[in-house]
């Protein structure tokens, strides 16, 4: 006998399989009570509720707290009920249907560590009780995605040769079964040469997808949003299309911004349940070129680090602190000239604007103003800035550049594993963080510095200046070197960068903010 229950907290439903087994659907989790037999013969579930697979140790439990986000009081629950009842995050919840005489559950389950698997539990429903089946099915499934489109319609671009080249198996290893599971519809497409991902998206049909998925590093989808851009209708693709990345390559940092994770199968539970999110991208011109930059504009150390290191591929992300090590000892300098269009230059003011703007109300109407901006003017926004031929503007703010060792934008707070440079970056807010640090520090404080990049606590050392802007140039002094544009090598001269406020889409977990930790509140 199957029935509804609703007698509960508002947001609860409960539905009642064969008088013994119970699923509740709470604000935040699927809580699943079995009281029938334990003899395996008695059972008619699959998946957690399978006894050989249901116990779960303690550490299973916390890991599910704190990597899927169930509540303590459900984690509590599950440590004191008996082993025939678990918590299931509504986060991790992939899918729910009715078949010709069972209901079927699918979700993430946590698996080895940093890694979710897919699992599922069915129970055994008559004809008659399908329609009450079906109403709860609506209900979780409406909780579980929220805001979040379902059954996304994805492009799904691997490239063979990013990274360790492993990005194929890869993404048929931890990634197909999950988008399977949340019955999303998949097209798979690998790239064959460099610029090949660039062609895809100039020529995509826009409406066919929901977003474009990117087995790779960062250079995927920085070719990507470069198709996008080179469209006629650049603003409405750019709007219209998210971009997002399985972590395939060395640095990933759109992955670790959007998802917090390096794990492949835990960002494609995000790319399945992530939101729609407004991302500011960044014109560079250099001469006559212009180009789309969604993560990162290097100079220096940094720069050198990346593309330096081109050779050492097969040392992963790994290569990033080899290479700035060799370099540290050597104290280069690279002289360049410098000018900034600054909006915020103090620390304690960027505190504050961070905090008000990753707490403003939430804005429903955001994407519908920019289809409307896109429907009057398709192509690119103008440069309010010019390019880096004409004359530099009025108003900028001149930086020193005699003896620089880093220059560092951002658009993103996270540039690879371990690496939260820009703490107070936000994916909309219209302006950039841009790091300056002078190349005659000593090795001591490089390294204290390097080392505090993880924590956190670089964003306060006095050694780093960091300013809020909305525009720069810079022309090196020198005739040879690294100039690094989201880990793309870039042509070694002068350049300018500006500001689009929300101009592209990635998919996120918040749908507001990076996940990364904010500047230290002190």
């Amino acid at each position: 006998m199957t029935s509804l229950d609703e007698s509960q907290e508002p947001h609860d439903m409960t539905l009642i399989v064969d008088q013994s087994v119970s699923l509740t659907v709470s604000a935040d989790s699927l809580f699943i009570r079995d009281d029938r037999s334990t003899h395996k013969k008695d059972r008619r579930c699959c998946g957690l509720l399978h006894s050989s697979k249901f116990v779960q140790p303690i550490s299973a439990l916390c890991r599910a707290m704190l990597f899927n986000g169930i509540s303590l009081t459900e984690l509590l629950r599950a440590l004191v009920e008996p082993e025939t009842n678990h918590a299931i995050s509504l986060y991790n919840i992939l899918g729910a249907e009715v078949t010709a005489s069972n209901l079927v559950i699918a979700y993430a389950q946590p698996a080895a560590k940093d890694n979710v698997s897919v699992t599922t539990v069915q129970y055994q429903i008559s004809e008659k009780e399908k329609k009450a089946v079906e109403t709860w099915v609506t209900r979780l499934l409406s909780l579980a995605y929220g805001k979040a489109i379902r059954g996304k319609r994805l492009k799904v671009l691997v490239n063979p040769f990013g990274g360790k080249g492993t990005a194929a198996s890869l993404y048929q290893r931890y990634a197909a079964p999950v988008f399977a599971a949340a019955k999303c519809q998949v097209d798979v497409q690998q790239t064959e040469y460099r610029g090949h991902a660039i062609e895809i998206a100039e020529k995509l049909d826009l409406d066919a997808y929901d977003a474009v998925v990117c087995c790779s590093g960062d250079g995927l989808p920085y070719e990507v949003f470069n198709g996008l851009g080179k469209r006629p209708d650049a603003r409405k693709a750019l709007a219209q299309i998210a971009v997002t990345l399985l972590p395939c390559g060395s640095g990933n940092g759109l992955t670790w911004n959007s998802f917090g994770t390096g794990s492949v199968s835990i960002a494609a539970l995000g790319i399945v349940k992530g939101l729609r999110t407004p991302l500011d991208l960044i014109s560079i011109t250099q001469k006559d070129s212009r180009t789309l930059s969604f993560l990162s504009q290097s100079f220096g150390i940094v720069a050198e680090c990346d593309l330096g290191t081109e050779n050492i591929r097969w040392m992963g992300a790994q290569r990033f602190t080899y290479g700035f090590l060799v370099r540290l000892l050597r104290q280069t300098i690279w002289p360049c000239d410098i000018a900034i269009k600054v909006e915020i230059g103090d620390k304690e003011a960027i505190k504050a604007h961070y905090a008000a703007w990753s707490t403003r109300p939430e804005q429903p109407d955001a994407d519908s103003k920019r289809f409307e901006i896109a429907a009057e003017s398709p192509g690119l926004p103008e440069l309010k800035y010019g390019t880096v031929t004409d004359e530099l503007p009025s108003g900028w703010e001149a930086v020193s550049g005699e003896t620089m060792g880093n220059f560092y934008a951002g658009n993103m707070a996270i540039m690879s594993k371990d690496t939260n440079m820009f703490p107070a970056t936000l994916p909309d807010d219209g302006l950039m963080d841009v790091i300056t640090i002078d190349g005659k520090i000593s090795r001591g404080t490089a390294l204290s510095m390097m080392n505090e990049v993880p924590t956190g606590r670089f964003f306060d050392m006095p050694d780093m200046h960091l300013r809020k802007a909305s525009a720069f140039r810079l022309t090196p002094r020198q005739k040879d070197g690294y100039l690094s544009i989201d880990g793309e090598r870039m042509p070694f001269e002068a350049f300018q960068a500006e500001v689009h406020q929300g101009l592209g889409t990635i998919l996120t977990k918040s749908g507001r903010s990076y996940e990364a930790p904010g500047p230290l509140m002190s």
